[in-house]
């Protein structure tokens, strides 16, 4: 009964938010995601006792899912820090422009500004997702000072917070630019930060 409720309630994020990485959350109704995961209403409030709530678990459940997918690119065997780091960013550029793999950056871009002024605990869950990125993004150039891959780099938690804004806000303008020249200016700035040559780690 328990891997029943767990299959069922996982299915509703992952059709909600299919669909409001694209729309927004506002822009969804409780019937388009009901209609979307095949589920009746009482299934839905089963887990789920209001929308916001939805809400929250789907950030909640992203961002652990993010994190994981990061941690497989951070620590990939026989990479220098810098090396899987450029890595990281270079995916921001592959994904963002197909559609196929930005699920932590688009519902970023698209949900930050929206559910900062309706839902408190969204923001918050919001918030906390992008603090835990940034802090696992601060531990990785912290590992290449280590590794000598990134020695110029002194503090390792400012780097990481001024890269993660920088590029999202370069998947912003992708987003309303439709061309991928934000990103190749975040990363040509990604690697005068620190410090790379041109070609990368």
């Amino acid at each position: 009964m328990k891997a029943e409720y767990t299959d069922v309630r996982q299915h509703i994020l992952d059709q909600g938010k299919a669909i409001i990485t694209r729309k927004g959350f506002a822009g969804v109704g409780l019937n388009e995601i009901l209609a979307a995961a095949a589920v009746p209403k009482g299934s839905f409030y089963h887990y789920f006792k209001s929308k916001e709530l939805f809400g929250e678990a789907m950030l909640a459940d992203y961002v652990q899912r993010y994190l994981a997918e990061m941690e497989g690119v951070l620590t990939r065997p026989g990479q220098s820090a810098a090396q899987s780091l450029m890595d990281y960013w270079a995916s921001w550029t592959s994904e963002s422009l197909d559609g196929s793999g930005c699920d932590c950056r688009c519902l970023v871009v698209k949900l930050s500004s929206e559910v900062a002024d309706m839902s408190e605990p969204m923001r918050k869950t919001l918030l906390d997702g992008t603090s835990r990125i940034i802090g696992r993004l601060a531990l990785a150039i912290g590992q290449g000072r280590v590794d000598d891959s990134l020695p110029s780099v002194a503090d390792p938690a400012h780097m990481a917070s001024v890269l993660y804004q920088l590029w999202l806000g370069a998947a912003m303008l992708t987003k309303l630019r439709r061309d991928d020249s934000a990103l190749k200016a975040a990363w040509q700035a990604t690697l005068t930060m620190l410090e790379l040559p041109p070609g990368g780690a």
